[in-house]
This record gives structure tokens, C-alpha cells and sequence, in this order.
């Protein structure tokens, strides 16, 4: 996915650059890049380096000397492409960073070649996303015109940020997929995707930025610079997975959230247990809520070793993925021992790390091992967001067992995505049995909804049930 950090102020502001972004480095494993303006110069600095083998403090904290004096800058965690790009255009100097999914690349690259355009940033050969971004932004009469242009010719999503000669300007998606929350202290402003990266810096939340809003921050304070649009699509899986705990968006935070939906699961489920267990970390806060409401009381039979090994789910190749599940993870066989367990996690996309780490909960001692997953199954992949390197729809374990019943060629997924109906509850039996689950139970989508307390037409819910609210 990815995420972003950008702040202007009346001092030097390295460190809040440096520190904002590596706060968003949950959302992303690629590449990680800086871009600062000092304001006496009058000259831009950017830095690009490769996550997949180090962290990105690792890799900037020698170099921060470079941006000595600059007051204002951005900083981006990219799944993605190189990012920042520094761009010279009729508009002016700017620096960008996109947290974006363009479906329909191809066809703008095309399309803008024909127009004598070029492309000067190839990502492994391909037209690197930000730059044709950028492209289109400079097509316009002005800065607004220009992301309007963005907003009316992707099919995906994108929300950035734009670092120019007059402080930063940031805007979010059309529909408000992704999300933007502005922060405020003493003599500065500062926009990013996890409002994490506030907490220890010292920015209060001051707004969150609304669907194709665009506003522009200075130190002094922001000017709005586009209304934002009344209907909203934001990701419903930012909670579920993604989010860091202390997160919040559109003012839910995401602990809450998850803590909720294990209260309301828990309350409805009346599986005899000895004790509930979260899979770290985005199935702890689910696994309090569910021991809160059932009674059963919480135990840690699952540690995460942190230190060396980054989130599963993100790593290109599926052996790495595969590694990572298995090395994080260390069960405690003193706390499974003869215990009827019941285990709380986010989600189960291609269920590789789930099936091992379960015959592993069975070799140590477990007697019963269910599972309570925080959201309706994934039926869908996402069209919208790029969440992974997911490259097919089979790549989805839900897709592969539906394969195996109905041949490869059906269409009515609808019938799988109804909780309780026939097809849904084959298809969650056959997981659970491929999974060596004692039990397997989904959270049913208004479950799911209820927890994050926002209206259903406000959350984007299509890779559980297929729906769109537009074209």
C-alpha cells in the first residue's frame, strides 16, 4: 500500500521528516524516499533508498545531514515505485509522493506518448506510477486543475502530496480510499497517512482531509484549496489489517475498532474454550475484546519475535513470505498444553501461514484450535488498493476452493459472499478442514461495519462482497 509523512515549519524540520515517515514504514516494504526544501537555497534535496533488505532508519539516518536547514518536506513508504520525484514544470517546482493503484497505467502512458511526452523514471522497465502522476498534474492550468485531472483519469485510487516552492499541498483520493489527517503544534503543520506518526512528535490531530479534498499547508496555516466531495469509499481493511493500533481514521481508531469486533463476536458465540489468544499484532485487540464479552480469559500463547522480521504479508516472493510467517512466530507450549484455544486474527488471504502455524499449535500440546477471524472472508481481490503483490484473483485462497467446487469459469460469487448461505458455509467448512481447524467462524459484515461506526455506504466493502458504489 504504502504511506506518507510531509510537514512545514518555521524551524529546521529534519527530524520530524525522518521520524513522521518511519512511522508509516507498517504500510510498506519497497522503497523509501525523502525530499526537503530549503527555503534560504532555494533548492530541493531528495533521497531515495531500497527497503527490501534494511528498515528506513537504517538507511536515511547517515544521510540526514544532507537536508540540514530545510524547513518543509516530504517523506514517503513506497510498496510501489522510487519515490520522490523532483519535477520542473510551467507550474513551478514541486516534489511528489503518491500512496496510488493506476489500473489503467497502460493506457495513460499511451495515451501521453502520443501527446510528445516522455517518461525519464522506469521501475523494473515499467512506467513508474508517481511520475505519470505527475505528468497528468502538469497538464493542468494550475495545481488543482492538474489533480483533477488525476481524480478524472485513473481508475484505481491515489492520494499525495505535492512539496512546492510555497509550502505542501495534499490531496486525497476521489473517493477517499486511502487516508489524509493534518496535524498542528507550535509553528508548524504536518500531513500523513498514519496519525501514529503524530503521537511522539507533539502534532495534535487537527482535521482529517475529506474524499478529493486538496488543501495546502504552511507553517502559519492551511488554505483549502478544493471542496471535498460528499460521497466516500474508504478502505474497510485499513482497520482489519493494515492500520497501526494507535492509528485513527475518520476519528475511529483502530485498536477500537478491532476491540469491538471481538466484543460483538464474542458475544454471539458460545464455543466452550479455555482460553482466547490474538495472533499478533492485528489479532490482539480482536482477541481482548472476545475474552472481555465471553468471559474466557486471556492468554498469550503466541509471541512475536520482533527484532528482525517484518510483517509476512509484504514480501514479494512467496517463499519469503512463507519464512517470515514461520520465524515471527513462536508459540508458547507451556500456556497450549491440553488447553481448548481459541485464536483471534485479521483475516485469511492465501491461508499458507495459517495452516502451518496451526499444525504447529497441535504438535505443542494444543487440544482444540479454533479460529475467529475480524472480517467476512476475502472473495474479492482489490481492484482499488495495492495491497499486496498479489497478482491473481487464485491467489485467494477463498477463490481456489470456489474453483475446486464450481470449475474455473464461474461468476456468481455472490452466493459464496452471503454469509450462511449454502455455498458460503461449504466453502468456510472446506477451509477449515484444509486449515486443521477444530472451528472456523468469519465475522459477518454488519459486524464488521457496526465496529467501525460508520455508515455502510461510507466504507468501501468490496473485497468481502463485490459491491461498488460507482463505476
Amino acid at each position: 500500500m504504502g504511506g506518507f509523512f510531509g510537514t512545514v515549519s518555521t524551524q529546521e524540520s529534519v527530524a520530524d521528516l525522518f521520524y513522521g515517515t518511519d512511522y508509516n514504514s507498517h504500510m510498506g516494504t519497497r522503497r523509501g524516499g525523502m525530499a526537503m526544501y530549503n527555503n534560504t537555497e532555494k533548492s530541493f534535496t531528495r533521497s531515495i533508498h531500497n527497503l527490501e533488505s534494511s528498515y528506513f532508519r537504517t538507511k536515511f539516518e547517515s544521510t540526514l545531514g544532507r537536508f540540514k536547514g530545510c524547513t518543509s518536506g516530504i517523506g514517503i513508504i513506497s510498496d510501489t515505485d522510487a519515490q520522490p520525484l523532483v519535477i520542473n514544470s510551467h507550474l513551478g517546482r514541486f516534489a511528489i509522493v503518491t500512496v496510488a493503484k493506476v489500473n489503467n497505467m497502460e493506457q495513460l502512458t499511451e495515451k501521453l506518448l502520443k501527446q510528445n511526452m516522455h517518461f525519464a523514471e522506469l521501475s523494473s522497465g515499467k512506467t513508474n506510477q508517481t511520475e505519470l502522476i505527475s505528468l497528468l498534474i502538469i497538464q493542468g492550468k494550475n495545481f488543482v486543475e492538474g489533480i483533477e485531472n488525476v481524480f478524472n483519469n485513473i481508475e484505481g485510487s491515489c492520494s499525495m502530496l505535492l512539496l512546492t516552492e510555497d509550502g505542501i499541498i495534499a490531496a486525497r483520493d476521489k473517493w477517499g480510499r486511502t487516508p489524509i489527517v493534518i496535524g498542528k503544534k507550535d509553528g508548524a503543520y504536518a500531513a500523513t497517512t498514519e496519525s501514529t506518526a503524530f503521537t511522539n512528535l507533539d502534532y495534535e490531530i487537527e482535521s482529517f482531509i475529506g474524499p478529493g479534498e486538496i488543501v495546502r499547508l504552511r507553517a502559519n496555516g492551511i488554505e483549502q484549496m478544493r471542496a471535498p466531495e460528499e460521497e466516500m469509499q474508504i478502505c474497510s481493511f485499513l482497520w482489519v489489517y493494515y492500520g497501526f493500533p494507535t492509528s485513527t481514521y475518520e476519528g475511529r481508531n483502530v485498536e477500537q475498532v478491532r476491540f469491538e469486533c471481538g466484543r460483538l463476536m464474542g458475544e454471539e458465540d458460545s464455543t466452550e474454550v479455555d482460553c482466547v489468544c490474538g495472533i499478533p499484532d492485528s489479532g490482539v485487540g480482536m482477541a481482548l475484546g472476545y475474552s472481555n464479552s465471553s468471559g474466557k480469559p486471556y492468554h498469550r500463547a503466541i509471541s512475536k519475535y520482533t527484532p528482525t522480521w517484518p510483517r509476512s504479508f509484504t514480501p514479494v516472493n512467496q517463499d519469503m513470505r512463507s519464512l517470515v510467517a514461520k520465524m515471527k512466530l513462536i508459540s508458547n507450549k507451556a500456556m497450549l498444553r491440553d488447553k481448548r484455544i481459541l485464536f483471534c486474527d485479521d483475516s485469511i488471504v492465501r491461508g499458507t501461514q495459517l495452516r502451518d502455524n496451526v499444525k504447529v499449535l497441535f504438535d505443542d500440546g494444543a487440544k482444540e484450535v479454533h479460529m475467529r477471524i475480524a472480517c467476512p472472508p476475502l472473495v474479492y481481490s482489490c481492484p482499488f488498493i495495492g495491497f499486496t503483490s498479489q497478482k491473481s484473483d487464485s491467489e485467494l485462497i477463498t477463490r481456489r476452493i470456489i474453483e475446486e467446487i464450481e470449475g474455473p469459469d464461474f461468476k456468481d460469487l455472490y452466493k459464496y459472499a452471503q454469509t450462511g448461505s449454502p455455498e458460503y458455509n461449504k466453502m468456510v467448512e472446506i477451509l477449515r478442514e484444509r486449515l486443521g481447524l477444530t472451528s472456523l467462524q468469519f465475522s459477518k459484515l454488519e459486524t464488521l461495519v457496526k465496529a467501525i461506526g460508520l455508515p455502510k455506504c461510507k466504507l468501501c466493502t468490496y473485497c468481502f462482497d463485490g459491491c461498488r458504489c460507482h463505476k
